[in-house]
């Protein structure tokens, strides 16, 4: 009877580990499409929007091409280089373009590759290697000090790691994580995730090496990205230069319709 037992409990506990080694090996090769959610347009796909625009195709070799959209604002102060979430594509996020055209700042949104009409492969280098074509575009037209980089959800590692290594105006990021490990944990916990994952988006090694004034906004009912983990990133922020606004009750794709919100973005927007 007890050899029975023993021999019951090793199957079961052959078949949890063959269980738990398969869902890491999924979770491992099928990442990208775990994190990412792109909507592909296509080549001859013709833009509207509202305001004024300009499309940007950027060839990055003979195989690749990066997909932008430059928001124009009245007599351009500055500019915006808006780096946006996982999912879908530009069309998504040129709704929050008015924040800043209307306070005399152009904005730049890049599609990541596999976005949109970007093409390519995914990984998280190439996404740092396209946000520096993206500055360096800006720098054409604008100094150091007129530009703001501004990163939302997953663009918040690329908005980070760009101005950790390019001067700029000031960095905003908007429900930000400490590393992308950390959206990994809310669904599965037990696997080490640090290691699983070819995207790892450091956030908080490249905001210790951010010179420019740094705000974050995130809402304490955030569904997507914790807000404990935005939290975790207050430590290194820069006294008395940073800021860290909690807005009550926001979840993570709604920041946009709080008073509060716009009340910060704008004063940020109107200081030079």
């Amino acid at each position: 009877m007890e050899s029975k037992r023993k021999s019951m409990w090793k199957k079961i506990a052959i078949l949890l580990l063959f269980f738990y080694v398969s869902v890491g090996v999924s979770l491992y090769y099928f990442q990208e499409k775990i994190i990412f959610h792109p909507i592909v347009l296509a080549a001859d796909y013709q833009f509207k929007f509202d305001i004024p625009f300009e499309e940007k195709l950027i060839k990055v070799n003979d195989k690749e091409q990066l997909s932008a959209i430059l928001f124009k604002a009245d007599s351009a102060k500055g500019i915006v280089l808006y780096f946006h979430g996982n999912a879908r594509n530009v069309v998504q996020y040129a709704q929050y373009a008015p924040n800043f055209t209307k306070h005399g700042y152009d904005v730049l949104v890049m599609d990541y590759r596999k976005f949109g009409k970007s093409t390519g492969k995914l990984s998280e280098q190439g996404m740092y290697d396209d946000a520096m074509l993206m500055y360096n575009m800006a720098r054409g037209r604008f100094q150091p000090q007129d530009i703001i980089i501004y990163g939302k959800s997953l663009g918040t590692g690329v908005a980070a790691e760009l101005a950790a290594i390019r001067d700029c105006q000031r960095l905003i990021l908007e429900t930000p994580y400490y590393k992308l490990a950390d959206l990994g944990r809310k669904y599965a916990p037990i696997y080490p995730l640090s290691l699983l994952m070819d995207y790892q988006f450091p956030t908080y090694e490249y905001l210790q090496k951010v010179t420019a004034p740094i705000t974050i906004f995130h809402g304490d009912d955030d569904e997507t990205v914790p807000f404990s983990s935005g939290e975790k990133l207050k430590p290194l922020l820069k006294k008395p230069t940073d800021l860290f606004v909690t807005i009550p009750g926001g979840r993570h794709n709604n920041l946009n319709k709080f008073p509060l919100f716009h009340g910060k973005l704008d004063s940020l927007l109107m200081v030079r």
